[in-house]
């Protein structure tokens, strides 16, 4: 029993910055613009939010100032993809490139292996139990205990799928996805709108960054994402950009984290193979749908 609550309370722990790389990613890609640079912002939400932190000594300045500089970010991206006409996929490769090295370099800047600010952030203090639940085997480690971003990330995903489907806003993104020339035929400003589909991405990683390294662990690490916006792609290519079937498969990557990590812990000496089943589970994904959308395309063609 205690085996099962640790396994879901990591899933949905480490499912949430995934999750929110993929609703950030989604409508950038909704608008067609692959936004790569996710692993980049990212990282820079979660550095700025940490060094922040560690400068001002106040988690809410923290906060404020992560998710302005992954803007910032969000908005170069933007101002080179679509306003100067850059290739999407060189962008957002030089994107994270940047990012990485901002983040090396002050670092060793400031002489600093790693930023801690345990002694600022109470990681056990952000977390919200709630009443009757919290007392309640296997639903507990599902949604008692976690902190309030993992809370807001679900509810995201509803209020994505709202805003994609049930608005104008949504609409427009998705007909400038689908047909951009048809879109602007009738009047519809696409390089604003991908401007803004970039610019909520850049927002929503923003909170995944700084979930991973001021509410988990109130630590940050070098290049601590490790591939999680790489993973999200894979997550919305999956889940062809709905909101619900894309998050389910972030999860999916998110409870092979935590069978690496608990698994690991009875494993002994080969302990580290462990952690490949993140990284595997996305090849044999991948290969799945990818072998899936092939046969649906060929029945269509034989019909």
């Amino acid at each position: 029993m205690n085996l099962i609550n640790n396994l879901l309370y990591d899933m949905v722990y480490h499912s949430v910055p995934l999750i929110l790389a993929v609703l950030g990613g989604l409508f950038a890609y909704r608008a067609n613009v692959l936004n790569i640079g996710l692993e980049g912002l990212m990282l820079m939400g979660a550095f700025s939010s940490a060094f922040s932190i560690y400068i001002f000594e106040n988690y809410f300045i923290g906060v404020i100032i992560g998710i302005f500089f992954t803007l910032a970010m969000g908005f170069i991206f933007a101002l080179f993809s679509i306003t100067l006409k850059s290739n999407f996929i060189i962008t957002g490769f030089g994107l994270n490139i940047l990012s990485a090295s901002i983040c090396t370099f002050l670092l060793k800047y400031n002489k600093l292996a790693n930023i801690n600010i345990t002694h600022i952030v109470n990681v056990n203090q952000l977390k919200i139990n709630i009443p009757i639940i919290k007392n309640i085997p296997i639903l507990s480690s599902v949604v008692s205990g976690h902190t309030p971003i993992t809370y807001l990330s679900f509810i995201l995903i509803y209020l994505t799928s709202v805003i994609l489907y049930k608005t104008q806003f949504g609409i427009y993104i998705r007909v400038i996805g689908e047909d951009e020339e048809a879109a602007k035929s009738v009047g519809i400003k696409s390089n604003q709108l991908k401007y803004a589909s970039i610019l909520i991405g850049a927002l929503f990683c923003a909170l995944a960054g700084i979930n991973l390294a001021t509410e988990r662990m109130a630590l940050f690490t070098d290049n601590m994402i490790a591939g999680r916006g790489f993973i999200a792609i894979a997550a919305i290519y999956c889940g062809k950009a709905d909101p619900f079937k894309s998050s389910a498969y972030a999860m999916m990557f998110g409870l092979a984290k935590s069978l690496a990590i608990n698994l690991a812990l009875y494993a002994g000496p080969i302990s580290g193979l462990f952690e490949m089943i993140p990284y595997l589970m996305i090849v044999l994904v991948l290969s799945i749908v990818s072998v899936s959308e092939c046969k649906k395309t060929r029945l269509r063609g034989f019909y």
